[in-house]
């Protein structure tokens, strides 16, 4: 098999209600192209839809990730998916465990399923080889000033065709197939990642997860698939100087722990900032 070619696995609607049959996915709205499936699921919650509508693009054009960046998924090769959830009363005073929900379904589907070494990259890419495979966005649904609901995006990329060039990503990329030819060899994996059925393996830990989100059995979970813990990073903030510290682990806030060489501790908010390896 050619691995700089698109999967040659299909997809659409009727594979997918198929495949997350028994998962408490209420409905399923497919898309062979779309500008952004959080756009579509933000409507649909607008629009009343019920907690756990799922929207799936074959390609994705307009995809958004943290900070504005641009997520491209081209056609064939990769998963682009948003989960349209009306959160309780309860589960809204943890609204922001919803991202690290995410990567860790992702991560947990990559370790338990596929036997890939994942982590996730605080606060929720997933990393394989230190190389970004997925991203999350987050973003809440209000009507003036009624939340209506949470919207999680979700991109993976699969087929080396959903890898952009190092030169066009802030942090470099690879795909759940070439990691597996990497850990495996190609003489073992010689057939493309069926990408419903990894939808599937993905949803089934988020909703697994779902429950106990914000909890510290999540905690310690989060804890464990964290990368770069105990290594030196730089934190760059969406405005200011790059902080350098040693990762520590994550507060029971979601925060990451950082010592610095001082040998400060301090506690970096979610969604501030962006994590790499120190050069």
């Amino acid at each position: 098999m050619d691995y700089n070619h698109p999967t040659d696995l299909i997809m659409d609607e009727e594979l997918i209600r198929t495949a997350v049959a028994g998962l408490p996915v209420t409905r399923v709205v497919y898309f062979s192209e779309t500008g952004s499936t959080n756009d579509i699921a933000q409507e649909l919650l607008e629009q009343g839809t019920p907690d756990g509508t799922l929207v799936v693009a074959d390609s994705q054009t307009k995809g958004r990730g943290r900070m504005d960046r641009h997520w491209v998924t081209t056609p064939g090769s990769a998963l682009a998916f948003s989960l349209a959830l009306r959160s309780p009363p309860e589960e809204r005073e943890r609204l922001a465990f919803f991202s690290p929900l995410a990567g860790l379904a992702v991560c947990q589907a990559l370790v338990d399923d596929y036997g890939l070494p994942a982590e996730v990259k605080w606060p929720n890419d997933v990393l394989l080889a230190r190389r970004k495979t997925c991203g999350v966005l987050v973003e809440a649904a209000w009507i003036g000033d009624r939340m209506q609901g949470v919207v999680v995006g979700i991109g993976v990329n699969v087929a080396p065709a959903s890898v952009p060039p190092d030169h066009a990503v802030l942090f470099p990329a690879t795909c759940v197939e070439r990691a597996i030819v990497e850990s495996l060899g190609p003489g073992i994996f010689n057939r493309p990642v069926d990408r419903v059925e990894l939808l599937a393996k993905i949803l089934r830990k988020f909703f697994d997860l779902r429950p106990v989100m914000g909890s510290p059995a999540f905690l310690q979970l989060w804890q464990e698939r964290l990368a770069f813990r105990g290594e030196i990073v730089s934190v760059d903030p969406a405005s200011g100087d790059s902080i350098c510290g040693r990762v520590v682990g994550i507060d029971p806030n979601g925060n990451l722990r950082l010592r610095k060489q001082d040998g400060v501790e301090i506690n970096v908010a979610v969604g501030d900032v962006r994590l790499r390896p120190s050069q």
